[in-house]
């Protein structure tokens, strides 16, 4: 049987680039989510023009990581097999859905449980250079992330993602921010998921877009994202009493 695939878009304040993101989406994915994360700008009334797609709308502004929860919720509320999570800012190609939905239930004797976009893992032509200062970021809490948790993962911030949809309501995403990815690779060694990258295309449209607030300094990102590594660690480690979940530096 063929699954059923949902590709779920958390967007805000998308004005510029929602329309064209959809169109193109469409012709790679036949069920489509979009979570309106508040937007203050003409995002509303553009979705309210789409036909044919899910809308889940929160107000106010609850942050990315939210939106993400609520297409998790909503996949599994609505007995979806694999949710594919791309951004909508034009920085991911949708027609690389197919590819990554596939691989979820390529190996029948073990499905993938996160099939994880990679920007790092192979060079594309017409690659972006990545903003010096987010590749350094992403590099060195990919690093943590790979020592703490025993993985080996190239790319741990990708948004590019798909999920088998069963797996879900293991997780228990609370980290409502840009650092819930983190917050899902430690649950996600917790219950022994299967986890496999996917290269996908390296496109940096807007250099200067915004994390929001003191975010944009990146010693306090790398600050929040460290703090949050070191919480869910340490619940983790607590409630599953695995050794290596407390990393070398026994967080735990």
């Amino acid at each position: 049987m063929t699954p059923r695939v949902l590709t779920a878009l958390p967007v805000f304040n998308e004005q510029s680039h929602l329309v064209n993101v959809l169109r193109t989406v469409r012709q790679f994915s036949s069920e489509i989510l979009v979570v309106d994360d508040g937007s203050s700008d003409a995002t509303p009334e553009l979705l309210s023009r789409e036909s044919g797609i899910h809308v889940v709308t929160h107000n106010p502004n609850r942050g990315y990581g939210a939106a993400l929860k609520s297409a998790f919720d909503f996949s599994i509320e609505n007995n979806y097999d694999v949710l594919v999570t791309i951004d909508c800012d034009g920085q991911h190609e949708p027609r690389m859905i197919p590819e990554l939905a596939a691989r979820v239930f390529a190996d029948q004797t073990q499905p993938a449980d996160i099939v994880s976009g990679s920007r790092y893992l192979k060079h594309f032509a017409g690659d972006s250079l990545p903003p010096e200062e987010r590749r350094r970021v992403n590099q060195s809490i990919t690093e943590m992330i790979n020592g703490r948790l025993n993985l080996n993962l190239t790319d741990a911030f990708c948004g590019f993602k798909a999920y088998r949809v069963d797996a879900l309501p293991r997780l228990n995403i609370t980290e409502f921010g840009y650092a819930m990815p983190l917050q899902l690779w430690v649950q996600a060694v917790r219950e022994k998921f299967h986890i496999v990258e996917h290269p996908v295309p390296l496109i940096y449209l807007d250099e200067k877009r915004s994390f929001g607030g003191t975010l944009d300094d990146a010693q306090r990102r790398m600050a929040y994202y460290r703090e949050v590594i070191d919480r869910e660690m340490s619940d983790a480690g607590s409630k599953c009493n695995e050794p290596e979940l407390c990393g070398a530096g026994g967080a735990c």
